[in-house]
């Protein structure tokens, strides 16, 4: 069994995550002026413990890249890397216990949390773990989750990303592509 080391990853601060990749800086095509093709302030970011890569360049700024790309890696850390999930993990008791996705329900037991919201990604992932876990069906997935599946879905459709993943992880299990 392969050892997931997302959450450390992912609680490492900017500088700590940032010793870990490669960076690799370049000059960004389009827009923005003779400044944007005389300096190189496109980012992109290599993390070879994970294999992922991220890349930034709408800023004409190498510094405001940089911090982007790593805000990208950190949500692209939640997004693909899955933790294998026991059996007795997946119940709506031991996941409310987890700071990571307990933390991200409001007094009724719903999710709706905004891509803004620090809680956001790691409830992502939480709740992707627990759909690879229960091999994408979404209403197992909700069940352990102790949420219903329309807040599910919803929670899911919040971001383009996340939704692209989930039918990832359907067509993967062999099931039809949820609609957005």
């Amino acid at each position: 069994m392969t050892v997931i080391h997302r959450e450390i990853w992912t609680s490492l601060s900017d500088a700590q995550l940032l010793a870990q990749c490669e960076v690799d800086t370049y000059r960004a095509s389009g827009p923005g002026g003779q400044k944007r093709n005389k300096t190189s302030s496109a980012v992109r970011l290599r993390h070879p413990p994970s294999g992922l890569i991220v890349i930034a360049e709408e800023s004409r700024s190498q510094h405001e890249n940089r911090a982007r790309g790593l805000r990208r890696m950190r949500q692209a850390l939640y997004l693909k890397i899955r933790e294998e999930l026991p059996p007795e993990a997946r119940t709506a008791e031991a996941l409310a216990e987890r700071p990571d996705y307990g933390s991200a329900r409001d007094g009724a037991g719903r999710l709706r949390l905004g891509r803004k919201d620090s809680r956001y990604w790691p409830a992502v992932g939480v709740v992707l773990d627990v759909l690879q876990a229960v091999e994408a069906r979404v209403g197992e997935a909700a069940e352990a989750l102790g949420v219903s599946t329309g807040n599910l879905i919803d929670f899911l459709s919040g971001d383009d990303k996340v939704w692209e993943q989930v039918n990832h992880l359907r067509i993967r299990f062999g099931h039809k592509a949820l609609r957005a």
